[in-house]
């Protein structure tokens, strides 16, 4: 069934039940209020907020989204993009542009106003929601989207290029638009990228996004009691599909603003949060406070948590051994998966078999793995191979790219460009990847970007962007320089030059060398990672 069919039944059976709540702990006392009907509560020095809305309440922010889409001409098919930060106005409004029939386009917060526009062309975007941090990136990108005829602003002091999206919508009916939907319909288009840093747009539909529900909960067992603390981005489709099993159960989930430990440990003990999903920097960091003495367990409730699972990235095995020694009583799992696979959980541990840290797991419930070479045959057990994945959560094509879908969906299979092993007992471990990506704290880094940018530089001869093992952030972005002739830049410079970029961009290490190319013309990146990755480990070693 569709998955707007849930929100329905959770206003059915739970409508004067809490949903979602908001905290947000940087919000000062005297922040104006979004919905002027929530409650501000003001919690210690009064520096949190803190609002929450009932099951009805949620079904019925959609229904009056869908309403107010629908009466200015978006219909079946067409494409909604939502451009805001967490929020207690996100997920309202991605149901509402669900039950539309339209397609959903959930955007990265971190877009510049040249990708707000290149993204927007790409999955043909007809209408947006934006939020107050995203005024300049959409007013500089206005007159390159020429599609897009509608521009919601979902905040207080609408700009005037845009439209008050709270104003309108509170004037529409509340009950739900009849527009029939099936599972084969499509629903939602979420961006990658490939090697080259270009996004490309991966279209699902309502059978994906209801399998997502169904893998989630039957891995780790939701019921309507549960509390699902959510950190991460909800445009991720990580963040929104691990929440989906407590969805599926009528669960109350918190959004947290916020990633300091002593700030998640205290929500999760206010909350009575049972299941909470963490990146690995946020864990290690949790750890670290705990041993510096700065948060004090003894201080808060935690007894109503049962779950920390960890995705996005590798998990170190000292990392999970750390967090056990700490909280003994906690179940803990680790999910793979990629945006084409609907989220995490097409392969993951497992909670019973914390033995096999290390490993990414075995395939999740409706899915299939297989290792295999370049002729798409299974390689023998314990040899690398290249991961396929199969199942109802596997994306539809790549949404107007024939060529890129045909090079990854091979008969229903979607090969993931990760290589990886099985071991006697079927666990699958990653072993490398074919692409460049950087995963530095969850998020991917696209070298060609950075190196694009970089090159600019007019002292720069040439640039090659690889990733660099890292203890808390899984890697970093370092630039290797080679410098023109008689040049005299530094570091600093560099540096001072990066500030263009986006924080999370930037190189962290800056390295002045000769950048090796093959005969074709092509960097030598493993060259690279072999030659600084092992400086770089010999370094950490003499450090300790």
């Amino acid at each position: 069934m569709p998955i707007t069919e849930i929100l329905e039944n959770n206003a059915r059976k739970y409508g004067s039940e809490i949903a979602l709540v908001e905290i947000n702990p940087e919000v000062r006392e005297d922040r104006r209020v979004t919905w002027k009907e929530y409650e501000l509560i003001e919690r210690g020095a009064s520096e949190e907020f803190r609002r929450e809305i009932t099951w009805s309440v949620f079904n019925e922010k959609a229904n009056r989204c869908a309403r107010l889409l629908m009466s200015r001409g978006i219909r079946k098919g067409d494409k909604v993009a939502i451009l805001m930060m967490n929020c207690l106005e996100w997920l309202p409004l991605y149901f509402g542009i669900l039950k539309t029939g339209a397609l959903v386009v959930p955007m990265n917060y971190r877009y510049s106003a040249d990708e707000i526009q290149y993204c927007a062309d790409l999955a043909d975007v007809d209408a947006m929601f934006f939020g107050p941090e995203f005024i300049g990136r959409v007013e500089e990108s206005i007159d390159k989207m020429p599609r897009v005829k509608l521009l919601f602003y979902v905040g207080d002091n609408c700009p005037t290029f845009a439209e008050n999206y709270l104003h309108l919508a509170s004037n529409q009916p509340s009950d739900a638009p009849k527009v029939p939907l099936t599972d084969e319909d499509d629903a939602a288009i979420y961006f990658s990228s490939g090697t080259t840093g270009f996004p490309k747009a991966i279209l699902h539909n309502h059978e994906s996004l209801m399998h997502a529900c169904k893998t989630e909960q039957k891995h780790h067992g939701q019921t309507h009691k549960d509390v699902f603390l959510c950190i991460p981005p909800l445009y991720h489709t990580g963040a929104k599909m691990h929440w989906f099993g407590s969805f599926l159960m009528g669960g109350k989930a918190v959004l947290l603003k916020g990633v300091k430990p002593l700030t998640i440990i205290k929500t999760a003990a206010e909350e009575k949060c049972s299941i909470v999903w963490l990146l690995v920097p946020w864990a290690q960091d949790i750890l670290d406070a705990i041993d510096r003495g700065e948060i004090n367990l003894d201080d808060y409730d935690l007894s109503a948590w049962r779950l920390m699972h960890i995705g996005a990235q590798p998990v170190p095995r000292s990392l999970i051994k750390r967090w056990k020694e700490r909280f003994p009583n906690h179940q803990y799992d680790t999910n793979y998966g990629l945006s084409e696979s609907i989220g995490p959980g097409c392969v993951h541990l497992g909670v019973e078999n914390i033995d096999k840290v290390g490993a990414i797991g075995i395939p999740g419930y409706g899915w299939q793995a297989r290792i295999i070479d370049e002729q798409g045959n299974d390689v023998p057990q314990g040899e690398v191979g290249e991961l396929a994945v199969k199942g109802p959560g596997v994306m539809t094509c790549y949404y107007k790219d024939e060529k890129a879908t045909a090079e990854v969906l091979h008969d229903g299979w979607l090969w993931t460009g990760d290589m990886a092993m099985r071991d006697e007992e079927g666990f699958i471990y990653l072993v490398d990847r074919k692409k460049d990506v950087i995963i530095t704290g969850g998020e991917n880094l696209y070298p060609v970007q950075i190196e694009d940018f970089l090159r600019a530089h007019n002292d720069i001869k040439d640039v090659a962007v690889i990733g660099l093992p890292h203890p808390r952030l899984g890697e970093i972005a370092a630039a290797i320089i080679e410098l023109k002739p008689g040049a005299t830049t530094t570091e600093e410079d560099i540096d001072k030059f990066c500030q263009a970029l986006p924080r999370y961009k930037r190189p962290r290490r800056i390295i002045f060398a000769d950048v090796p190319r093959n005969p074709t013309g092509k960097i030598e990146k493993p060259k690279l990672r072999e030659i600084y990755g092992a400086k770089q480990l010999v370094a950490e070693q003499v450090e300790r």
